[in-house]
C-alpha cells in the first residue's frame, strides 16, 4: 500500500497548510465561463470592466476549481485522503481578476474518529483564499475524510 505524507493523525486542531499559488489568466477564465458560467462579465473585458467587479472576473466554480487545483498540488494528492462529503460554507468575498495571483491555506478547524469506520478521521478544514495584495476572495470549509496511519 502507498505511503502518505498526511494522515489523519497529523491533523491536528490549528495545523495550518500552505497550498502554494496560482496565476490567473485571461484566457482561462473565458474557457471556464464559456463552458460552466458564461455570464458576461466573465467572459468579455469591457463588459467585465463596467461591472461592479472592475474586471473581466473569474467565476465563484472557477475560484473554487483553481482552489481544489492548489490543494491537489500541495497537499492533497499526498494526503491519505478518502475524498468529502462535500463543502458546508463557501463564500466568494472579493472578485478573482485576470492577472491575479492567488495563494493560500488550509486550517484544522476540528479533528475526531469516525464512529462507524474504525480505520477513519473525520477532519474539518477552512480553506483560505487571497490576492496578490493580501485580500480574501474565498473561504470555504469541508469535512475531509482520511485515513488513519495506523491503519494503513
Amino acid at each position: 500500500m502507498k505511503s502518505f505524507d498526511y494522515y489523519y493523525e497529523d491533523m491536528t486542531i490549528g495545523r495550518k497548510i500552505d497550498i502554494g499559488t496560482y496565476e490567473v489568466s485571461k484566457e482561462e477564465i473565458i474557457h471556464f465561463a464559456s463552458q460552466f458560467d458564461p455570464a458576461p462579465f466573465h467572459l468579455d473585458e469591457e463588459i467585465g470592466k463596467a461591472s461592479m467587479l472592475g474586471g473581466l472576473s473569474a467565476s465563484g466554480w472557477h475560484v473554487c476549481s483553481m482552489a481544489m487545483r492548489m490543494l491537489c498540488d500541495s497537499y492533497l494528492l499526498r494526503a491519505a485522503s478518502e475524498g468529502s462529503p462535500g463543502m458546508e460554507e463557501c463564500k466568494w468575498m472579493a472578485p478573482v481578476l485576470a492577472g491575479d495571483t492567488l495563494s493560500g491555506h488550509l486550517i484544522v478547524e476540528s479533528a475526531r474518529l469516525s464512529a462507524s469506520r474504525p480505520n477513519l478521521g473525520l477532519v474539518n478544514f477552512r480553506c483560505n483564499l487571497f490576492n496578490q495584495n493580501g485580500k480574501q476572495v474565498m473561504t470555504y470549509t469541508n469535512l475531509g475524510m482520511m485515513r488513519l496511519r495506523q491503519a494503513a
